[in-house]
């Protein structure tokens, strides 16, 4: 008889001592947005110094030096030595490709591209950084991926940074449960209150949603409004979770509609310009109420808010005089555009809504001195809300229907005319003009010669958001000039029209392949658009020219280089 030896498990050697490490993301939620091959893909931008605010937001890095080395690949790979990443998700046993690109020093060179498939059950998969092929030309931390088999996919990562020898972290943060019952909450909310305005408007909506009528709600500004930081985007953002709070709170029978018209990037001189294509849709819709945020893009307007209070005007001017708010919001370094732009809202009376005034005094608090909800928590990143900062976001909002639900204020009379701008009106009658435009404004802008040269292509690759509730993309300005540069000739693109003002919108990218084009109006050059210098897909709005009398004028649009591509997406047109 054989006897068979069964050994006993045998003892586990000792852990190998973790190094000290921080957070760019903690508890993070993300989710599989659907892609044109059937696959779900989350991004999360690490360019632009998205990267070092991570690491002070997440990991409570405050040290310069650690800081600065996280602005470039090679400073990265002198400070950390791996990457600890973790993925939880409801199927414990699929998995993710965690991928971490970096981006080269001038489009087109190699980058390299870290890659590693994560089993969703919450353990960490630790990738060392010298074991990598590291391109020469990489020079920074360009992107982070999740790539899913499928679309719809929710889960939640935590991504650790594990540094070299000489470095040392601080504590890391242990976040406590935002209590949304809390009276401190209560408080924190109605510090929001920007300023109540003329009430009267929203009056009406309410009046409307409780009769049982449908109400439609519109909201434009940029990628906060698009939805950015909510997973999923289409059920999180803050104008879904107040379309949804709105509807169970005051709609007694009826419906309420949601319009949403956040682009990413974009600044209201753009939203001005497509306010009637995306909020009226062309005329089949009329907003009861349109919120407006454009508090955190309009940093580099060129008009210094004269496009935010044209976009405010021709928004109060509808005919059928919708409620209008402008809503402030906030980055995670405490800042908005609210002193600029709320002398808008008070010169037309309009309720104003801010969140900096909620939430950042709080937020350098401890807990137990009165801290409701911390940055890591409140910001998905040092842009964008995270589901807990849209949420909040959209209380906000409530906060201020709640108020005028229940007080029923005395409003004075509303002017029969606008009073004189606060800051300026000069775009207030723009329209956009494209190709689906062209023939209707023919005669009205008296358009008496028009070449589209070379640039006699429809550019599809374009920049896509997710309008209203839906989860699908939509492109923006798909009615383009496109000049694909394949047989490398060149004929210049020409409009003559009478106008007294002229914005051209133009496709960023980040792709070699496109270059320069020089516009010129009645034979000067006056701008000079250089497509790469945003280094991705993005509308451009420029104004070529703003000048208080109407008179005829011949613009042009030549390449610098043939063999480069450029589209013009469509110009903002005043008589």
């Amino acid at each position: 008889m054989n006897t068979i030896l069964r050994e006993g498990p045998k003892a586990p050697k000792d852990p190998v001592k973790k190094r000290p490490f921080f957070f760019i993301m903690q508890e993070k939620e993300i989710f599989a947005a659907p892609q044109p091959d059937g696959k779900g893909i989350q991004f999360l931008f690490m360019d632009m110094g998205r990267l070092v605010d991570a690491a002070k937001l997440s990991g409570n890095i405050g040290d310069d030096y650690m800081l600065e080395l996280l602005r470039s690949a090679e400073g990265f790979k002198t400070l950390v030595h791996s990457i600890g990443v973790s993925v939880s998700g409801r199927n414990t046993s699929e998995t993710v490709k965690f991928v971490m690109e970096m981006y080269p020093v001038k489009a087109g060179q190699k980058a390299t591209k870290i890659e590693k498939d994560v089993l969703m059950n919450g353990m960490e998969e630790v990738i060392r950084l010298d074991e990598i092929n590291w391109e020469t030309t990489d020079k920074e931390v360009g992107q982070i991926r999740f790539e899913f088999a499928q679309p719809g996919v929710q889960a939640t990562t935590d991504i650790r940074l594990y540094l070299n020898k000489g470095f040392i972290a601080p504590v890391q943060p242990i976040e406590r449960t935002v209590d949304f019952h809390s009276t401190a909450y209560r408080q924190m909310i109605q510090k929001s209150l920007f300023d109540m305005g003329n009430t009267s408007r929203l009056e009406k909506v309410l009046g409307k949603a409780g009769s049982g009528e449908d109400v439609t709600i519109a909201f434009i500004g940029g990628s906060i409004t698009q939805g950015a930081g909510a997973i999923p985007i289409n059920e999180k953002c803050y104008a879904r979770v107040f379309a949804d709070s709105f509807q169970e709170k005051y709609a007694k029978g009826g419906n309420v509609n949601l319009i949403k018209a956040g682009v990413g990037g974009t600044p209201s001189e753009l939203g001005m310009v497509r306010f009637e294509r995306d909020i009226l849709r062309n005329g089949s819709q009329k907003p009861d109420l349109i919120v407006i945020e454009f508090a955190v893009n309009d940093g580099d307007d060129e008009t210094q808010g004269v496009c935010y209070e044209s976009l405010v005007r021709k928004a109060l001017a509808l005919p059928w005089k919708p409620a209008v708010v402008l809503l402030f919001a906030v980055f995670s370094f405490d800042w908005n555009l609210q002193d600029r732009l709320s002398p808008v809202g008070y010169r037309y009376s309009v309720p104003m809504v801010s969140i900096m005034d909620a939430v950042t005094p709080q937020f350098p608090l401890l807990p137990d001195d009165g801290r409701v909800i911390s940055k890591n928590q409140f910001f998905y990143d040092v842009y964008h809300p995270s589901n807990l900062g849209h949420q909040i976001m959209a209380d906000c909002l409530i906060e201020l229907i709640d108020k005028v639900n229940e007080t029923h204020q005395e409003n004075d009379p509303e002017p029969e005319s606008f009073p004189e701008p606060a800051i300026g009106a000069d775009f207030e009658k723009v329209e956009l003009l494209d190709k689906a435009e062209f023939d209707k404004l023919k005669e009205k802008y008296k358009i008496t010669s028009f070449g589209c040269g070379s640039f006699n292509e429809t550019d599809k690759d374009l920049q896509f958001v997710e309008m209203d509730s839906e989860i699908e993309q939509t492109p923006e300005f798909k009615y383009n000039w496109h000049h694909s540069g394949k047989d490398g000739t060149e004929k210049a693109f020409t409009i003559a029209l009478t106008c007294s003002k002229l914005v051209i919108i133009f496709k960023d990218s980040g792709n070699s392949s496109y270059g320069k084009a020089d516009v010129y109006v009645d034979g000067n050059l006056v701008k000079t658009l250089d497509p790469l210098v945003v280094g991705w897909t993005h509308c451009n709005p420029v104004i070529l020219f703003n000048d208080k009398r109407t008179r005829k004028h011949k613009v042009e649009v030549k390449m610098q280089d043939a063999s480069k591509k450029f589209t013009i997406l469509g110009f903002g047109v005043v008589g």
